[in-house]
Parts: C-alpha cells; structure tokens; sequence
C-alpha cells in the first residue's frame, strides 16, 4: 500500500510517498481502507518531535515509533479481528488509528473506532475524531457548560475551535468566539458572536464569561482570567506558542494553571483528551442532528500531505484541514 512515512523527526520536508507492506490486524482491531484523514497540530507535533515531551509520550525518543503520519480516520471496514463481532466488511467508519492514517489502509482499535455519521461524506468524517472529542471533552466535561451560560471560545474558527462553538450551542449556552478579521464570517456562521483580537482584546466586556475555553495557546493567565466570571472556568486545550523546547507552550497548562488554581476561586482546568467510541458516537448524533457540522477548508491528496501539514502549521486554516486517500 502507499503511505507517508517518516524515519527522522524533522519539518514537512522528511515525509515520503512510499510503498509499504499493510499492517496486521490484531484481535481487537478493524483494518479500515482509508478514504480520508484529519490534518491538526499534533501531527505537526509528532513529525517534528517538538517539544521534546512529545517523545517522552511514547512516541519515540530518537525517531518515530511509527512511521506512517496522522492519527484522524474515515472510511470502510476491510476486514476484522477475530474479537470484533459488531462490524463487518463494508461498515463505513471513523475514528482514530495506530498504525497511521496518512496511507491505503490503517489499524485501529475496535474502542477507538465507530459508524460514521450517516449525512457527513468520509472528508467531515475524518476531520471530526480528534477536535471533535477534543471539544466535546472541553464543553460538557470539563466545562460542564450549562444552558443560558455565557462561554467563550479563543480560537474558534479553528478545528477544536470550531466545534466547540457548535457544541457549547448545542448544549444551549450563548457563545463569543475570538479571532481575526478575515475568519470573523464563518464564526457567525457557527451561531457565535465575535471579537476580532485584531481590534480588540477578550477582556473588553469585562469579567463576564461562565466559561472560557482557549485553543489558541498564546494568551497570559493573568488576562484570560480578566475575561472570567469570578468563579468561572477555564480550559486551556493544548499550548501551541511559547516556551522552551522541552515543554514548548505546554508548561502553562500543566505546570502553571494547577497551581494558581489552588488559590482562586476560578477553576483552571487543563485538557489532555482521549477519543473513544462512546464520544464519537455522541458526536455523530450531534452531527446528526444537525447541531453540529464539520468545517473543512482545504482537501490535500495523499502524495501533498506534507503540503496539507505546512498549512496548518501556518496557522492558516479555517476549521479543518484533510487529506483524501
């Protein structure tokens, strides 16, 4: 089968269309034809081995463990472990692999795979399983956002942003979304008001929101918790900017907000998210339903990935970004 592979970490430019032998399928596992596959940061994170806690995850300390790039999935079930009794040949499915997603086929756990939403096609399938989670673990778990509450979003028009604005709408409350100019439109579109960070700082309503769920990565604690509600919550999802190349941005959540949490009434929560087949399945009946709809921005072929991970690396992206197979 092809797939992009990897055997250095190392920027986009390490990644290779290669032909490589398919992987096996264990007991609990479902071998799936890849159709489609998600495109976020932790890819960048991973190819590059940056920063360095990444490897000490488990992913490799000189190299990758695995070569084959991307984690994100959707498509049809080729065939099954001799444990997996509730899908068959033929099942379309999404959901997140081991063996990796950028190539013809991948593994994936049966716990971490389910039926795909009946009205996306395999491209909003497959942008959905990591943000998607993401969000809804941010939203209903460590937010517990309650109807009529008032939640903002930094970074919505991006891919956990833009499914946590849907789903903090799902569960009733009324959202801000922060970002630029140029993505202000298609956070209206997801039912969010907007403040334009380009004009504007998020603490210009004052100490107002419930509930402020930051995906961007860049802001001081000292301000987000300006724009809080005095016993408000903050989720902090991730740490794309800053810091040194051991823990990169990711010592403010880990390290920084539990500790001023003990102090404040605030509570700072930080997300590390585990995707799993009951949380696909209530995004799928969001998707379902109707509240919730996965925003792609651009669609690379299999031999462009490294073309696809430069964009959203960039910064680029509004909403998701996918690689079709």
């Amino acid at each position: 089968m092809k797939a992009i592979v990897q055997h250095v970490y190392g920027p986009a430019d390490v990644l290779q269309l290669r032909d490589i032998d398919q992987p096996p399928v264990g007991d609990d596992e479902v071998l799936v034809r890849v159709r489609a596959a998600g495109v976020d940061p932790g890819v960048w994170h991973v190819m590059t081995g940056y920063p360095y806690l990444v490897r000490a995850f488990g992913f490799g300390l000189r190299r990758p463990k695995v070569p084959v790039r991307g984690v994100d999935l959707a498509g049809m079930v080729e065939a099954v472990g001799a444990a997996v009794t509730d899908l068959r040949p033929g099942d379309e499915v999404y959901g997140v692999c081991e063996s990796g997603s950028y190539a013809e086929y991948a593994t994936a756990r049966r716990w971490r795979l389910t039926r795909k939403p009946a009205n996306t096609t395999f491209e909003q399938a497959a942008v959905t399983p990591i943000s998607g989670v993401t969000a809804l673990q941010a939203v209903r778990d460590c937010a517990g956002v309650q109807p009529d509450q008032q939640v903002m979003v930094i970074g919505a028009a991006g891919g956990v942003g833009s499914f946590a604005v849907q789903l903090a709408k799902a569960y009733g409350a009324a959202v801000t979304g922060v970002c630029s100019t140029g993505k202000a439109d298609l956070v209206r579109s997801l039912g969010a008001d907007v403040i334009d960070y380009t004009r504007d700082e998020i603490d210009r309503n004052g100490a107002r929101y419930d509930v402020l769920i930051d995906t961007a990565g860049n802001r001081p604690l000292r301000l987000l918790r300006r724009a809080l509600a005095p016993r408000g919550t903050l989720v902090l999802v991730g740490g794309e900017n800053g810091g040194g190349p051991l823990l990169g941005g990711f010592d403010r959540a880990m390290l920084r907000a539990p500790l001023l949490s003990m102090v404040t009434h605030q509570r700072l929560r930080n997300l590390v998210a585990k995707v799993r087949a009951a949380d696909l399945d209530e995004l799928r009946r969001h998707i379902e339903s109707g509240a919730v709809t996965p925003v792609i921005d651009r669609a690379y072929p299999l031999g462009a990935a490294p073309d696809a991970i430069r964009h959203v690396a960039a910064g680029h992206a509004r909403g998701k970004t996918v690689v079709t197979v």
